[in-house]
Order: structure tokens, then C-alpha cells, then sequence
């Protein structure tokens, strides 16, 4: 018999502690102060309930509990000493059915993490599906964690831990993310389309109308039409559109979604979350034969990150409007324009079809996006969701300090003209100057020194910035001060400097209403409130020109790496994305009755 929210609400302490027994390894205290917040109305309330009891017990209680697991594949596992839920876990991963040589290389790497860390390595080898990491992903993984730093690696033990007694929790309860688990899946299935030559490699790259771009077109089709969308199409620069009408068709419309390309080697929720998690939204609506009272469309965006071409949401700016034409004449690293590439994946390439894919903001209610955070806060603060405040502005520049070029052995300190040096200096400020504001950035994330040789002292150095800020005014603000002090610093030190701005966006704050529905969203789950700016740029950008918008950020795991191949996201995390946005269309359906 599973275990029911209501039967541990109105159990007598001891009793309920019995209930949740084997969570924590071998660490009881932790459901039990935890049972002492009850009731809960929500599984996720609970979980968010002990990953507060664990952080605010301190250090020495975290490395107590960290100790209190065994090696994997250890001698605990070898003696069938394990716990029952730790041999589930263990077996779940085939760990007790090494090879002779994979088990001699745990070994290693169990000793290793001993000797650098002082305690056993702890994954949650049922892995972010619940389904059992294979033995070579927990050895590849183990291997990489034994370069954190410790204090990194003690947090990230930490994370591991609770996602073991999330899934030992499931268990309990008897839940399964069923929803989660639909968006997990279609980010696997999708990410076996990939372009040539890196497919080969094993990674991920989808870039603007290649083969695997349009294969992602066709699937995404396929999807939205099992889904139970009425209408599905991919537009004239190969967005795939799919409309759910509502009751009444001239009602308006919420639109909603993201874009399906990738970087070079990048993760596989990046931009794609946002179009799989309303896709299940629809595929739930159409199964309970519910229409909403106003219309929900659904765009795969086919171009956001301009790996392809120099043409940054393309997608997206033909729907606002802001289709630059010379982007057809455009040429790739193999000298095929824009506009052959359109032709090649059947797409008319012509400006009346693009033109046409213009919206009218007055048919629409306003857009919404979920979306991977890209960033370490929420994993850091163990917070499956985040409500988006606003999307940074940014401006970029190329820049370039010309000194003197002149011998490294013969030229006294005091008498250089170092243009590297004051490319440090600035990089110092930078990183000062952005610091002293919240949620402001800056990055120097390229810098060269043209035939640059070990002897010689750099004459050139060319280098680009990259400043962000949450206003407009805080990121000019920002611009202001880092241009004053670069001319300053090539003063004192009697140089010359360029600087070329070749990108401004403005920020996007989100609209006021849309953000409260998507934090009423995210207490209906019973998870804290956190509100966030967001430093990366989004498809919401875009459509903030137009119409109000606002974002909902889903943590990724890997302290929230993205555009990499270690992005990632679990299966609870991803039902929980789909419930928050279940809530705001039920909110859009009451306010709108």
C-alpha cells in the first residue's frame, strides 16, 4: 500500500517518522525536523522542506550525513551490507555486475575521491529519469567530479543527496512524474538529430536548415499533431506552429514557446524545454477534451543562437516583424547563402511569404516562455523553479589597444607601451565595477594578441566586452564607466584604442501581470517564491517588443551548466515546469470566464 500526503499530514510524529525511514542514509533527523512543518500540500513542499532542514543543520551535520554512504561498488555493496533502498539503487545501475576491469577502475576512482575529498563520491545513480544511470556515465562522471574543488564537490554531493531521497520518496508515495517524464523524452528522442561532424562525436549541434534542423522540423510536426494541436505548419523561415483553438475562435490568443536550434555542442533543453513543456500542456487539454476560452500557440522557433548565419532570432523577429532582408544574401562557412539554404529545406525564401508571418499584437493575450536557467542559482539554492523579473539588456564591443611593440629582455618596466597589460587592467575593472551593482555583468571573453611571440612585448591586443544589466539604464550605466576608464587607463600608459559597438539590445522586464501568474503558478506547488533576472537573451525579447511577455526558469543540474553537453534537468523538475504552466492557463481560463 502507497503512502498518501493526507496519511503523513495526520500521523503521530513517530508514526509519520516511520513512514519516511530510509530517505536519508542512515539519517533520521532529517524527515523527522522536517514532519515538524507539516501539514504539507504537496510532495514538493516536502522535499523543499528537507533540503532547508539539511542546509540549515551546518556543516559538520552535512559531512556526517555525506560519510554515513557507501563507496559505490564498494565493500559495503561486495559484503551485501547495503542498505535496501542503497542495493535497489546499486543494482537499478548494474554496479553489482561490473566487469573485473570496471570494478578495479571504481576502486581507483573511490580511493582518488577519498584521499582528495575525505569522503565516499555520492551520485544519484538512478539518474535524472529515475531509471538507472548506465556504468559507463557514473564512471565518466565520477571521473570528471574529481577535479571540483571541495567545496564545490560538497554541494554538489549534497544535490545528489536529495535527489536520491526525491526518487526514494516517489517510491514511497507511489508517484510518478508521468508529465516530466513525457518532456524528458522528447528532449532524448530529438537530440538524435544532429549535424555531420559532430554527430560522429557523439554531440549535439542543430543549426539553421541543415539536415538535422529539418528533421527536428518534421518530428516537432509529428509531435504536435499526436498531441492533438489543430492546426500544424512550418512557416516560410521554418518555424513549426501548432494552434490549440479555444472555445470561442475569435477569441485571443497566449503564445508561447522557444527555438529548437542548438550551439555548437550544446545540451539538449536549451531553447527546446519551452516548446515541449506546452506541447504536453495540449496533449493533457485534448485528452480530457477541454478547450480553453481563448486560443494557445505554440512556436519551435527555428533560430535563435546564429550559429549558421550572423542572424540572431530570426525565428522569432519574422513574427515581430524584424525579418532583416539582407540576411538572405548571408553566406556560411561553405559559402551557401540564406536564401539557397531556404530553397534547399522548401522553405519559399521570398520577402512577401516572410513578410506575411507578421503578428497582429491585438490578437494576442501576450507571450510566455519556460525555459533552462543556464545558470547555477537555482541548482545552488536547491529550487526547482524560478520566476524571470527581467531579461538583461546588453551591449558588445570589439575593441583594440595599440602601444609599442619592442624587445621583452631589453625594454625597461617603466618604459613599456604594453597593450595586453592594459587590456588586464581593464579586465580588473570590469570584473570590479560589475560587481558593485546587483545583477549587472561584464566579460572580456575574447582577447588576443596579434603575432604575438614570447619576447616580444605586445604591441596590439584586440578584445571584445560584453556588459548586461537588468535596466537600460544600469547596462549604460555600466558602458559609461568601463569606456571612461579605458581611455583613461591608454592615457596613463601613453596608448591608443578602437572601439566598435556591434550589438545593443534593450532589456525586457517582464510584464507585471504575467509575472504574478507565473508566481501564483509556483506557490500552487507549495515551492517558495524566488525571483530572478535573466542574464542570457531569449526568444522573449523579441516578442516584448510587441506584447507583454514573462519567463519561468527551470534549474538545470551540473551547478546549471548550458550550452554544453552537460545540461541537463530531471524528470520531477520537468513535471513540475508542466504543472506551474497547467496553473496559468487554469488562471487565464478564470479571469477570462
Amino acid at each position: 500500500m502507497k503512502l498518501s500526503l493526507d496519511q503523513l499530514n495526520a500521523a503521530l510524529p513517530e508514526a509519520a517518522a516511520a513512514l519516511l525511514d530510509g530517505l536519508y542514509e542512515h539519517s533520521p533527523w532529517i524527515a523527522q525536523r522536517a514532519l515538524e512543518r507539516r501539514p504539507f500540500v504537496s510532495l514538493a513542499q516536502l522535499k523543499r522542506t528537507m533540503v532547508e532542514v539539511l542546509h540549515d543543520a551546518g556543516r559538520d551535520a552535512q559531512l556526517t550525513l555525506i560519510r554515513a554512504h557507501p563507496e559505490l561498488a564498494g565493500k559495503a555493496m561486495v559484503s551485501r551490507s547495503l542498505t535496501a533502498e542503497s542495493t535497489n539503487e546499486q543494482t537499478t545501475s548494474g554496479l553489482t555486475n561490473c566487469t573485473a576491469e570496471e570494478f578495479a577502475r571504481i576502486q581507483q576512482l573511490n580511493a582518488d575521491y577519498n584521499k582528495k575529498f575525505g569522503w565516499p563520491f555520492i551520485l544519484a545513480v538512478r539518474g535524472p529519469r529515475g531509471a538507472g544511470l548506465s556504468r559507463r556515465e557514473i564512471v565518466d562522471t565520477f571521473a570528471r567530479r574529481l577535479d571540483n574543488h571541495p567545496d564545490f564537490e560538497l554541494a554538489e554531493c549534497l544535490r545528489n543527496i536529495h535527489r536520491i531521497a526525491e526518487i526514494r520518496l516517489n517510491d514511497k508515495f507511489g508517484v510518478e512524474p508521468v508529465l516530466g517524464n513525457q518532456v524528458w523524452d522528447c528532449a532524448e528522442l530529438l537530440a538524435q538529430h544532429t549535424d555531420p561532424g559532430y554527430a560522429e562525436q557523439g554531440q549535439l549541434t542543430v543549426t539553421y536548415l541543415t539536415e538535422a534542423h529539418v528533421a527536428c522540423q518534421v518530428q516537432l510536426r509529428r509531435w504536435m499533431h499526436d498531441c492533438g494541436f489543430d492546426e500544424v505548419s512550418v512557416d516560410a523561415v521554418g518555424n513549426v506552429v501548432g494552434v490549440y483553438h479555444g472555445s470561442d475562435r475569435n477569441a485571443k490568443c497566449l503564445l508561447t514557446g522557444s527555438h529548437y536550434d542548438t550551439v555548437r555542442n550544446g545540451g539538449k533543453y536549451d531553447g527546446r524545454l519551452g516548446i515541449f513543456v506546452p506541447m504536453v500542456c495540449v496533449r493533457e487539454l485534448h485528452r480530457a477534451g477541454r478547450r480553453l476560452p481563448f486560443g494557445f500557440e505554440v512556436v519551435g522557433f527555428a533560430e535563435e543562437e546564429g550559429q549558421r548565419y550572423k542572424a540572431t532570432f530570426l525565428g522569432s523577429g519574422a513574427l515581430t516583424g524584424q525579418f532583416d532582408t539582407a540576411w538572405l544574401d548571408q553566406r556560411d562557412a561553405d559559402g551557401v547563402s540564406m536564401r539557397e539554404a531556404m530553397r534547399a529545406a522548401g522553405l519559399p525564401a521570398t520577402l512577401p511569404a516572410i513578410a506575411a508571418l507578421q503578428r497582429d499584437p491585438a490578437r494576442y493575450l501576450g507571450f510566455v516562455e519556460v525555459h533552462i536557467e543556464q545558470g547555477p542559482v537555482l541548482n545552488e539554492l536547491g529550487l526547482p523553479l524560478g520566476v524571470v523579473t527581467s531579461i538583461n539588456g546588453g551591449v558588445r564591443y570589439q575593441c583594440e589597444v595599440s602601444g609599442m611593440a619592442s624587445h621583452a629582455g631589453t625594454t625597461p618596466m617603466g618604459r613599456r607601451r604594453d597593450a595586453a597589460v592594459a587590456v588586464a587592467e581593464l579586465a580588473l575593472y570590469v570584473e570590479k565595477r560589475a560587481a558593485s551593482v546587483p545583477d549587472v555583468v561584464g566579460t572580456i571573453g575574447m582577447l588576443q594578441v596579434p603575432n604575438g611571440s614570447m619576447n616580444v612585448v605586445p604591441g596590439h591586443c584586440l578584445f571584445s566586452l560584453d556588459l548586461r544589466a537588468t535596466t537600460n539604464e544600469a547596462r549604460d550605466a555600466l558602458a559609461r564607466d568601463v569606456l571612461a576608464e579605458l581611455a583613461a587607463i591608454c592615457e596613463r600608459r601613453g596608448l591608443h584604442f578602437k572601439v566598435e559597438e556591434t550589438m545593443r539590445a534593450a532589456a525586457a522586464p517582464s510584464a507585471p501581470a504575467w509575472q504574478r501568474r507565473w508566481e501564483r503558478a509556483v506557490e500552487s506547488l507549495g515551492l517558495p517564491l524566488f525571483r530572478m533576472p535573466s542574464g542570457a537573451g531569449h526568444d522573449a525579447m523579441k516578442l516584448h517588443e510587441v506584447m507583454p511577455q514573462a519567463m519561468l526558469f527551470l534549474r538545470g543540474l551540473n551547478a546549471g551548466i548550458s550550452h554544453n553537453p552537460l545540461e541537463a534537468i530531471t524528470n520531477d523538475d520537468a513535471d513540475l515546469c508542466v504543472r506551474a504552466f497547467q496553473h496559468l492557463l487554469d488562471q487565464l481560463t478564470e479571469e477570462l470566464a
